[in-house]
């Protein structure tokens, strides 16, 4: 990724756009975008015209440049969607700084399309929950496991927050500690049973097993139930694996503990959640359950739920899950909120991901690329301006 020593960042001798933003060839739409952005940056026309934009624009070492790669882009109004869409496509580059450069998302509209909606509600209201969960894990984790490595953690290849002490900690570092919390919230001992709702790659059973934890792991991605089953032959680890929704899930007996790491937005009938967990638990067992959180349930740009997060996906909104917890006989115990840990993670994942372009664009595509880009970056830059937040849960079942 460039960076703003990039030389394609330094040096460009540019026009610079006054402290209005007025200009005989940018158009009004581009120019209301860019004239508030706090950070020097530049925009690049098909022409090879370049302009100085946002503060320190007289002078200041630019951070971003948008080059558009089309005339009639520029020659029309634009939202978010349809940027984002571009970008993706590949008609608009975007280099240097990512965060830098989304500040100018607060500028861009989300106009209304009714298609995005319109599925989303039939996720939401007529589908079956099993059904549109299968669904949205079908869309997004399809690419193969190769393709997430390539950015998670490598020691437990978590998809949800870490959790660091320092900011200058390493991602595996923090994945480690996450468990490590969970362990002292869960209040676990060797010889208890657990249950991992959504169990991703294994890193639960990987650390919980061998401290003596029976391990049991439901999965709704068959790369997800491959994947574990070989790691608990290989590493002969007391779990066990199946391909099964939660919410149809029918134990032997009941577990001592329960854990899930962002798969709660995937589940937004809370009171359905925690009658399933009320039957999965045994009396004074605890629940760790932690992933991204907004303060409107299904808030959500209409580009993330067309190309990111299909089905019925909402962030978990605090209130309403504590409420249902207490409804269905729950004891919430604590609460911890982890937004700039997310916020962190994110950023270890875009920086990753973004040093194996090559190697993303020639096995999955240039599009797949751009669109998890996007994603990553854009989930980091709202976890840091509070347009995301994250937290834990943990609740005990009463006697």
């Amino acid at each position: 990724m460039a960076t703003a020593r990039d030389p394609q960042l330094v040096g460009v001798p540019a026009p610079a756009l006054t402290a209005q933003g007025e200009s005989t060839t940018l158009p009004a739409w581009l120019q209301r975008i860019i004239s508030p952005l706090d950070v020097p940056g530049e925009i690049e026309t098909p022409s090879g015209e370049v302009f100085r934009c946002g503060s320190g624009s007289g002078g200041g070492q630019p951070r971003f440049r948008i080059r558009f790669l089309r005339d009639d882009l520029l020659r029309r109004p634009h939202d978010e969607f349809s940027l984002g869409r571009a970008y993706v496509n590949g008609e608009i580059e975007l280099v240097g700084d990512m965060l830098a450069l989304l500040e100018a998302r607060s500028q861009l509209a989300d106009r209304f399309r009714m298609w995005p909606w319109l599925r989303f509600l039939l996720n939401l209201w007529l589908k079956p929950a099993t059904r549109a969960n299968q669904q949205a894990i079908e869309h997004h984790y399809t690419l193969g496991n190769e393709f997430y490595f390539s950015f998670l953690d490598t020691r437990y290849r978590f998809y949800s927050q870490c959790l660091f002490e320092r900011d200058d900690e390493t991602l595996e570092q923090a994945a480690e500690r996450k468990l490590e919390v969970t362990w002292h919230a869960l209040g676990l001992r060797p010889g208890m049973r657990m249950l991992d709702i959504g169990a991703g790659w294994g890193g639960t059973l990987e650390y919980f097993c061998p401290r003596g934890i029976r391990m049991t792991g439901i999965t709704l991605f068959e790369n997800s139930r491959s994947y574990v089953g070989d790691l608990i032959q290989r590493q002969n680890l007391n779990g066990e694996i199946s391909l099964q929704d939660f919410l149809t899930y029918r134990p032997h007996e009941p577990f001592d503990a329960i854990l899930t790491y962002g798969v709660i937005e995937h589940m937004p009938d809370y009171e359905k959640f925690f009658q399933q967990v009320r039957r999965c638990l045994k009396p004074g067992g605890r629940i760790y359950i932690d992933g991204s959180a907004c303060k409107r349930k299904y808030a959500m740009s209409q580009f993330t739920r067309q190309y990111t997060w299909q089905g019925a996906h909402s962030f978990m909104v605090l209130p309403e899950l504590v409420q249902h917890a207490l409804d269905q006989g729950f004891q919430v115990e604590e609460i911890k909120q982890e937004s700039h840990d997310y916020a962190l993670t994110m950023l270890h994942w875009a920086q990753r991901f973004d040093r194996s372009r090559e190697k993303i664009s020639r096995q999955w595509s240039e599009e797949t690329y751009r669109l998890f880009r996007l994603f990553l970056w854009g989930g980091c830059h709202a976890f840091r301006k509070d347009g995301l937040q994250a937290y834990h849960v943990v609740a005990r079942k009463s006697a």
